[in-house]
């Protein structure tokens, strides 16, 4: 028997491995087994499927086989596949981002004292001496024990030198690193269950008060709790472990360890208390009707019209029928606030899953999972992994969200798009919501691959939030440069303020200041690793790079005049909360952005604050626009909208309207009295005229005409191809090559190469080449064989063998 195996690495094709007469019983897809790959590096692949023996070549066999029962169901196996094809990556570059960290055992290296010849310290280094000492008497050692002997972490070479001199020799052993989490539990010995007998004892007691109180603590606990573990014994009782071993020593009381869950999970219940509007019940009958007839239905509901409750609804629903459903966010932050709605819903039906979690967590949800224990998951694009026993309903919620899409490592897959194949092969159905859809889901709507269902009124038949546009250019300012809080603005914060009601301000820039400049020569601090300004960061006192995260001290000399004459241009999230903290001091202001919530719980924690109204205002970048649900918020107010309008890239309409209507859908949602300030310099901009309608669907119309003129999707498919290496003329150089290789079949398709905006991230230049494909699967598949052929023939000369080359499909 021979069997194709999926190893975690990037290799250019899955790999045949032959299968031991004793192991043939016990395989099967999805499988994880144990292979040696070159000389002596192990690994747990999975098996893919079961081959024909290979003509050309004698495998070489599995070692192990590592499971009773397969890790992954074969429908995530064919998800693999798809992803690897159509993103243009490897199966084992899949399989890394699907599989828990704890789930893929690691290859640990162990020294082996070489038997077979006796050896003379005299020609050891100090070091090599110590390890050799050691290993003699151990006869093995292992890395981390090699370590903690030479009091260093750069070990290598003294154990390259010591197998040289056949001191040792190197064995791999794979290490199961997932651990299941123990707690003790107390219980009291059977004995004393006669109720008698435990009343002879406690009457009799002489000695040890602290003990009898130990007891008596107990037994109040397990009336209460039913079962009793030592810390919430010690806690109750106030007593040490020492008293607490006297009592067990005695045989009253028995400690046992048990493997328990790291997640604490709710009861099962099914709990929907509240009822849906006429408006609401109208588009659920619509959704159930347009998955009897399409398996993908596009949700289009304005900012507070309530489309998480028929989500709710939904789930509801395919619980009852006993299917699983994932519940997909673009953002962790998201995450928070709809897991507490929903666990009051479903309570331990539901669980959450993201990146957030440590790697012993991740692997007891997944068995959850894969069991069918865990009805409902919510999570953000990597839940799309896990292993759905039943899957019955995808929503992707916030679907237009350019989070969806992952952009590095590979595999860099749209997390959307992968759900709606994975639907296909489970004949799950797909439920896309958004209040400003992705121009692409709209499209295929209209051209009925989707079914479409609107909700056009806030529930409550709450009124849409008043949007104002400030022009920036008719408003003095001492100083050159753009001014941050406007009087308009300023005056709608003390007008909420006083009416006891909250505020955002969103500017889609963190840091104090995107950057410095100098007074005198105009010279600008750049990253030394990047093309790019620095952003100063007045909390950390530094200024850093936004694309490399390296940061430089201040500086208040200029590099190249010498003057300490700086000035600080434009704003970003910090120097606004500042900014509004000098203006309103009595006011309770927080920030969110990247900087602020990097913790597990921080989302949570600031969002529950501003939730209670423990904060008045909330200066936030794109974290505070997605999908929160705020009640006392009557005022948002866009600080700088240029910043938004002026990107170079051919979705920057689509994507500030999303942003600038997702972050006015913040106001006025409970009363329908929001207001909405936009700031800015170009105020006849066509956009802000969509916005200030709420008209997507001349949004639309406008930018479905300008694609299809200049052959942008969905008129077409893209293919990026970057180049990266630290000599710019080599990246230049294969860019040219692959360019030339194209030429021939897909010459009027290609545009490039070029250098990007941002020509050099840590220290790699950039180079990219754009193919604009028409929307013919068998001419895309070409391109990409294509492109993959000529990598292969760019990386197999010496000259250009270091340089990346990752080919991008769907950029985003």
């Amino acid at each position: 028997m021979f069997v194709e195996v999926i190893i975690p690495l990037a290799l250019p094709k899955n790999y045949t491995w032959a299968v031991p007469v004793s192991m043939q019983d016990a395989i099967q897809p999805g499988i994880r087994v144990e292979v040696v790959l070159g000389k002596n590096k192990r690994y747990a692949g999975i098996v893919k499927k079961i081959v024909a023996k290979p003509e050309a070549f004698q495998p070489k066999e599995i070692l192990n086989v590592l499971d009773a029962e397969p890790l992954v169901y074969f429908k995530q196996l064919q998800l693999w596949e798809w992803i690897a094809q159509y993103y243009m990556c490897s199966e084992g570059e899949v399989m890394q981002a699907a599989i828990p960290a704890n789930l893929k055992l690691s290859s640990e290296s162990i020294l082996i004292w070489n038997e077979e010849r006796s050896y003379d310290f005299s020609d050891l280094s100090d070091s090599e001496y110590l390890v050799a000492e050691a290993l003699e008497m151990k006869k093995e050692l292992r890395l981390g024990e090699v370590q903690q002997l030479l009091d260093a972490s750069n070990v290598y070479p003294v154990i390259k030198k010591l197998i040289e001199k056949g001191v040792c020799h190197v064995w791999e052993e794979l290490k199961e690193k997932y651990k299941a989490k123990t707690e003790t539990y107390i219980t009291l010995n059977t004995i004393y269950h006669n109720e008698d007998k435990l009343a002879d004892l406690l009457n009799n007691w002489s000695k040890a008060p602290k003990q009898m109180e130990l007891l008596l603590s107990y037994l109040h606990l397990v009336k209460t709790e039913g079962e009793v573990t030592q810390p919430q014994l010690l806690k109750k009782s106030n007593a040490t472990a020492a008293q607490l071993k006297g009592l067990c020593d005695k045989g009253i009381l028995l400690a046992e360890k048990r493997a328990t869950d790291r997640i604490r999970s709710l009861p099962k219940d099914i709990q929907i208390d509240f009822i849906l509007s006429e408006a609401q019940e109208t588009a659920l009958a619509e959704v159930r009707k347009g998955f009897t007839e399409r398996p993908v239905c596009l949700l289009h509901g304005v900012t507070a019209s309530g489309k998480t409750e028929l989500y709710t609804k939904l789930i509801e629903e395919y619980i009852l029928q006993g299917k699983q459903v994932l519940y997909m966010l673009p953002e962790i932050a998201l995450t928070a606030q709809i897991i507490r709605r929903l666990q009051k819903h479903f309570g331990g039906y539901i669980t959450i899953y993201h990146s957030k979690f440590n790697p012993n967590e991740r692997v007891e949800i997944w068995n959850k999972i894969k069991s069918g224990e865990t009805k409902v998951v919510l999570g953000a694009r990597s839940s799309l992994f896990l292993p759905f026993k039943d899957l019955g309903l995808i929503i992707a919620d916030e679907e237009h969200d350019a989070s969806y899409k992952q952009q590095e490592p590979a595999p860099r897959y749209h997390a959307r798009d992968a759900a709606i194949y994975y639907a296909s092969l489970t004949n799950a159905n797909v439920l896309l919501g958004s209040a400003t859809p992705s121009i692409e889901s709209y499209y295929n709507c209209e051209q009925h691959k989707y079914s479409l269902v609107r909700l056009d009124e806030r529930y409550g038949k709450v009124e849409l939030p008043q949007i104002s546009v400030i022009d920036l250019k008719k408003i003095p300012t001492k100083e050159k440069g753009k001014i941050a809080l406007t009087p308009m603005l300023i005056s709608a914060i003390e007008t909420s303020l006083q009416q006891k009601k909250q505020v955002i301000l969103f500017q889609n820039r963190r840091g104090y200041s995107p950057y410095l400049i100098c007074n005198t020569c105009g010279w600008i601090p750049q990253c030394q690793h990047c093309d790019v300004t620095l952003t100063y960061h007045k909390a950390k006192n530094a200024l850093t790079c936004h694309y490399c995260g390296t940061s430089y001290p201040v500086i208040n000399t200029c590099a190249a005049c010498g003057s300490h004459n700086f000035n600080q241009k434009n704003f970003g999230t910090e120097k606004i909360e500042e900014l509004v903290a000098e203006t309103f001091p009595n006011a309770k202001i927080s920030r969110m952005d990247y900087d602020s919530v990097k913790g597990k719980n921080d989302h949570d924690a600031l969002i529950k604050l501003f939730e209670q109204q423990r904060i008045d205002i909330l200066v936030g970048t794109q974290m505070v626009v997605k999908g929160l649900d705020f009640e006392h918020v009557n005022l948002v107010g866009i600080i700088d909208a240029d910043g938004i309008l002026n990107f170079t890239d051919f979705r920057v309409n689509e994507r500030a309207f999303q942003l600038m209507e997702q972050v006015s859908g913040r106001a006025g949602r409970k009363d329908g009295k929001g207001t909405v300030l936009i700031q800015v310099s170009n105020p006849v901009h066509p956009v802000l005229q969509f916005v200030k309608e709420h008209d997507f669907t001349r949004l639309f119309q406008y930018e479905i005409a300008n694609r299809k003129q200049f052959d942008y999707p969905p008129f077409t498919r893209l293919i990026q191809v970057t180049f990266k290496h630290k000599e710019k003329h080599l990246a230049e150089e294969a860019a040219n090559i692959m360019m030339q290789g194209l030429k021939k079949d897909f010459g009027a398709e290609c545009n490039g190469p070029a250098q990007p905006v941002v020509d050099r991230v840590r220290n790699q230049y950039l180079w990219e080449i754009l193919i604009k494909l028409p929307k013919d699967t068998s001419r895309i598949n070409l391109c990409k064989r294509e492109i993959q052929q000529q990598a292969v023939i760019i990386q197999s000369n010496k000259r250009y063998r270091s340089v990346t080359i990752l080919p991008d499909v769907d950029p985003v």
